[in-house]
């Protein structure tokens, strides 16, 4: 697994699947799902989804301080 330093500017749903260590079909429901709801951001290039690497991270970190903020609670 590269680490996400490594990975090119915008990412494939392969290579975000690769990445979390989960199906490539999950990373698609994820998309599906609203930013707001939790979904990770993306953008449509033809019928290929990709997402900005800088989005992806954010992404992350949400999750991460969210995991947090349920511990706390």
């Amino acid at each position: 697994m590269k680490r996400l330093e490594e990975m090119p500017e915008i990412l494939t749903a392969q290579q975000i699947a690769n990445y979390l260590s989960i199906s490539r079909r999950r990373v698609y429901e994820l998309f599906q799902t609203k930013p707001e709801c939790g979904g990770i951001p993306n953008f449509e290039v033809g019928k290929s989804k990709r997402v900005y690497k800088y989005d992806f991270t954010q992404w992350i970190e949400n999750k991460i301080k969210e995991k947090s903020a349920q511990i706390v609670n």
